[in-house]
């Protein structure tokens, strides 16, 4: 778990943090679920993060005690629907299993719909060996979701959906 004294905050992701990134992108062990990038030279990371991250609106770097172990971000779901985003995050390995990501998923949920006010629900994809993942979520109040993907259930595909839905609460 978390020692009290650190201190999990999340930032925007800056060029000069490519030392930490190259950490998460190029763990074997994060390839292993993520679909996301590679990189092997500091030079494609620093140039994906500048063309790629830094423009995006809701991209943050987990921190602990100020270095970036990760990453969390929403996106908009394409189309003409706008009020659900997908979350994705990544953490370096070596801090998985210590409740780090699930801290950060809720620090997000707090603010997101504040940023976004037209979000009413964003949801997360994850391998469906992805334990670990799944725990994360439903730690941080998502809910599993059946879903079928071209006749097939989600079980039997590679995929799990969860989701995040505000409640509103009136009186």
């Amino acid at each position: 778990m978390i020692n009290q004294s650190d201190i999990i905050s999340l930032r925007l992701l800056e060029v000069s943090d490519v030392d930490d990134f190259m950490e998460w992108s190029s763990d074997d062990n994060v390839s292993k679920f993520s679909q996301e990038l590679t990189f092997k030279s500091k030079e494609d990371a620093a140039s994906h993060i500048a063309r790629f991250i830094v423009p995006q609106r809701w991209f943050r770097a987990i921190c602990l005690n100020g270095k970036p172990i990760g990453y969390i971000s929403v996106s908009p779901f394409g189309g003409s629907d706008k009020s659900k985003g997908e979350i994705k995050y990544v953490l370096s390995s070596k801090y998985w299993g210590r409740g780090i990501t699930t801290k950060a998923v809720k620090m997000m949920a707090a603010t997101i719909f504040v940023d976004w006010p037209q979000l009413a629900r964003f949801e997360g994809k994850m391998d469906i060996e992805n334990i670990g993942s799944q725990r994360v979520l439903e730690k941080a109040g998502f809910t599993k979701e059946v879903f079928f993907m071209f006749g097939l259930e989600a079980m039997e595909s590679e995929e799990l959906l969860m989701k995040f839905e505000e409640i509103m609460k009136f009186g």
